[in-house]
């Protein structure tokens, strides 16, 4: 298991595209390419940590102002690129810890720089993009919000070092205010407050969960897989709605959310009639 969030990031993004540097002018926390998918030229985009950042709090992989308007930029920019031709695949690789909190942020507004970039992919999906967000790491809190969790399939190793989830294990226990321990044990019988990657499966928000031998290390088999799963994935979404209904039409969400499918199915009723 990785030690420091974005080191898979980092790895896979090499290994899919064949570049490991950001584009001359962004910060060295995200990483830009297009490289060839199948038939396609996808645009992969990776945040990763940079210990030198000028932000403190965002040193660690976390996703801060620049790296969200960074993500904004990029993807903003394929779509205009790609307004009069056909939309290539947006490829997000998910190794993220958190949207970065400090004092900074929150004065020059990371709530603004975060909704940027989601409305970024969102806008992209809807254009037609298929966006795939390809978690190989971490992908907690607004970090995930900012970068992935618009993608209109999310893909996701089937590893202990993948982490899914919507705070941080210590982070939940104190609002809770329950033990880690406690936390746990309700996991086992909850889904949602499971931080295992298969019990978040089961909620039906996952496209696919992937086998690989080496998250960390990916081997020449390892990518081709990955690849050919994106590619399906791509294949998938774009023969599919725009908008994210295969989540709650999923066969895990039929089963796991059955309370959250009745209380929309009733606000749409009600909305209706107002």
């Amino acid at each position: 298991m990785s030690i420091f969030t974005g080191v898979r990031g980092a790895a896979w993004f090499r290994a899919l595209t064949g570049k490991a540097a950001p584009i001359p002018g962004d910060p060295k926390s995200v990483l830009t390419a297009d490289a060839p998918l199948g038939t396609d030229n996808a645009r992969f985009l990776c945040v990763v940590p940079d210990p030198h950042a000028r932000f403190p709090c965002a040193r660690q992989g976390q996703v801060g102002l620049e790296e969200a308007y960074t993500l904004a930029t990029r993807v903003r920019e394929v779509i205009e690129l790609d307004k009069n031709t056909a939309k290539r695949p947006i490829i997000a690789i998910v190794d993220v810890k958190s949207q970065a909190y400090g004092r900074r942020e929150e004065t020059a507004a990371i709530f603004l720089a975060g909704a940027a970039a989601a409305d970024a992919y969102g806008s992209a999906r809807l254009a037609g993009h298929p966006v795939i967000a390809l978690v190989v790491g971490h992908a907690l809190s607004g970090g995930f919000l900012t970068h992935g969790y618009q993608a209109n399939r999310i893909l996701a190793f089937d590893d202990d070092g993948v982490m899914i989830h919507a705070m941080h294990k210590e982070a939940a226990a104190r609002i809770t205010r329950r033990s880690v321990e406690e936390l746990d044990k309700l996991g086992k019988i909850i889904a949602p407050l499971s931080y295992d990657v298969k019990d978040y499966a089961k909620l039906g928000l996952l496209y696919k969960l992937l086998h690989v031998e080496n998250p960390e290390t990916p081997s020449a088999n390892d990518i081709l897989t990955v690849k050919n799963e994106v590619i399906a994935a791509i294949a998938d979404a774009r023969s599919k709605p725009v908008d994210l209904r295969n989540r709650r039409e999923s066969p895990g969400a039929l089963q796991t959310r059955k309370g959250t499918i009745l209380v929309r199915a009733k606000l749409e009723e009600q909305w209706k009639q107002a």
